[in-house]
């Protein structure tokens, strides 16, 4: 008799049941990239509505016999093999120190297999469970698609682990047809790269034939990855019929169009910017702005202008496109609290029917959670790999390190505590809580957030050699239980800070006016009226013409 492991429904790894990632943001650095020798990738899941929760999967021995029911977001549930041994997943970390991020990019619909067991969130479940490498999972995920199927549009993966960083770009063959068509390179070790809701890769390093042991491509030096067919199936579907070298995966599979480039590359540019000098990526502008007449795309990766820290990339997840051409803060649209929020669609029409559209950038309202992980080679596995991780906007929430080694979960990242039911006992509840005090008068309260940020992540980091040297001093047994309990109080720390900023702010800016503080502490005195932005106020003078100027 054969038996089934509801792992994969039960034990969503991120999210509830229910999770569609509309829009999200990859950052990758390589090894030699970063401060320290670790390896970055980041993900910001962006999809409005939605409640996410951290999940543990436990590893686990199977026997052969045994199946794993998968779920596809359409609620259909498949039933595929199960493999012998399992690994321990914390959210998209491995207990080896393997992480896989995921941004949709949709591309040609008609390549979208309804009838696939899979859909990209299976698939980076799963590999993270069968993978002791980021190669390794690149092959498992090859092999589940041509097996069972794939069921989703074009996506592209991070997939890294403590040595190596990889980007993966694949999309489906459409209806009645197996497997995927797709791509993957190695990021070099010092640059960055990244990748929001638009594929990026175009040509790539090819061979003649196909790995017969591995089932597709794979270039001598080891660097490039690929489906045998990748070429072949986009000439059969008439998506391309130039010469091999001039194949462009991008061109065949997503075309691109204006709002792919100012909606999705505009967050790769401005990532770009803050890495490099301000007017080599400043030369991209006019691509940014939808001419493509002389540049057509963005660099695939960088090399940075100098070696970046994990909370540099932290901060890149809260970017605005401040102090760029694109600043949100900085015109009328941002309101009287110069806010980088817009509450309006992406794309939306004028009285006179004018089409119109506002920018998207890294972070974002909508961000149902946030994650930066770093894997670090020198330490064990355990306490190596870090997912710095809360839920709600990446600008509006303080990382708190939860290590891979864990085994249980802290109560406010937990399932049962996230749902439509308002609980202090949520991160999420906690998190949004405080972000929709801040958002409608930014200027005003926003610096009282980030000073609350910056304590927490501050007193994390200080706290990161002490943790590293001891662990390093216990049993793999013991040091699973030091970095579990570490993990829980790092969590419950944020929930007690962010309870007293959420009182402090009520009490400091109650009725809209600011009383005076120190030290996060409300002090005696009289309260001011902080003003609105320069911009408002000039352009509300300008459409009120002398209504509102006073006599001389």
């Amino acid at each position: 008799m054969k038996r089934i492991t509801f792992v994969a429904i039960a034990a969503t790894l991120l999210l509830a049941s229910g999770f569609q990632s509309d829009a999200c943001t990859n950052l990758i650095v390589g090894k030699k990239a970063s401060v320290d020798g670790s390896v970055i990738c980041t993900y910001n899941c962006d999809s409005f509505g939605y409640i996410t929760s951290l999940s543990h999967l436990p590893a686990g021995k199977h026997d052969p016999s045994e199946m794993v029911a998968v779920r596809s977001r359409g609620g259909q549930i498949n039933y595929i093999r199960q493999a012998p041994y399992t690994y321990s997943v914390v959210g998209l970390m491995n207990e080896k120190q393997v992480s896989i991020m995921e941004t949709t990019w949709s591309g040609r619909p008609e390549l979208r297999n309804p009838e696939g067991y899979l859909d990209y969130f299976n698939l980076m479940q799963i590999a993270l469970q069968r993978s002791a490498s980021a190669r390794e999972a690149i092959r498992v995920m090859h092999e589940l698609a041509q097996e069972y199927g794939y069921n989703e549009t074009g996506e592209s993966f991070a997939v890294c682990d403590k040595e190596e960083a990889w980007i993966m770009e694949l999309i489906g063959k459409g209806k009645g047809r197996k497997g995927v068509v797709w791509v993957a390179l190695r990021v070099p070790d010092d640059a960055i790269c990244a990748y929001a809701n638009s594929s990026r890769i175009q040509q790539f390093p090819q061979v003649k034939k196909a790995d017969k042991k591995l089932g597709f491509c794979i270039t001598p030096d080891g660097q490039c990855m690929y489906s045998a067919d990748v070429i072949s199936f986009a000439r059969e579907m008439g998506y391309f019929d130039g010469k091999d070298a001039d194949f462009s995966f991008r061109e065949a599979y997503q075309p691109m169009t204006f709002s792919k480039i100012r909606a999705c590359e505009a967050r790769v540019w401005s990532f770009y910017r803050r890495h490099s000098e301000d007017a080599v990526m400043d030369a991209y502008l006019p691509f940014i702005n939808g001419d493509m007449s002389e540049i057509d795309h963005l660099p695939l990766w960088i090399v940075p202008d100098k070696p970046v820290s994990y909370r540099d990339i932290q901060n890149d997840m809260r970017d605005h496109y401040e102090g760029t051409a694109l600043d949100m803060t900085i015109d009328m649209s941002a309101g009287p609290w110069a806010s980088p929020y817009r509450n309006q669609p992406v794309n939306f029409e004028a009285s006179d029917g004018t089409k119109m559209f506002r920018e998207r950038p890294i972070g974002c309202p909508q961000s149902a959670m946030t994650l930066v992980c770093r894997m670090r080679s020198w330490l064990p596995d355990a306490v190596g790999g870090i997912t710095y991780f809360n839920m709600d906007d990446a600008t509006m929430v303080a990382y708190v390190p939860v290590y891979c080694g864990i085994n249980r979960l802290p109560d406010p990242f937990r399932q049962e505590n996230n749902t439509l039911e308002f609980s202090f006992e949520s991160a999420f509840w906690m998190n949004n809580m405080v972000a929709n005090m801040v958002y409608p008068r930014w200027s005003a309260l926003y610096p009282d957030l980030l000073e609350a940020q910056t304590e927490l992540e501050d007193y994390f980091e200080a706290e990161q050699a002490a943790v590293d040297a001891k662990a390093g001093e216990f049993t793999e047994g013991e040091r699973i239980e030091y970095v579990t309990t570490t993990t829980i109080g790092y969590t419950d720390k944020m929930m007690k800070r962010w309870d007293k900023l959420f009182k402090f702010l009520v009490v400091k800016h109650n009725d809209q006016v600011m009383r005076p503080s120190k030290d996060g502490e409300v002090l005696p005195g009289r309260h001011t009226s902080p003003a609105y932005a320069p911009a408002f106020i000039d352009a509300m003078k300008a459409q009120t013409g002398k209504r509102y100027v006073r006599p001389e």
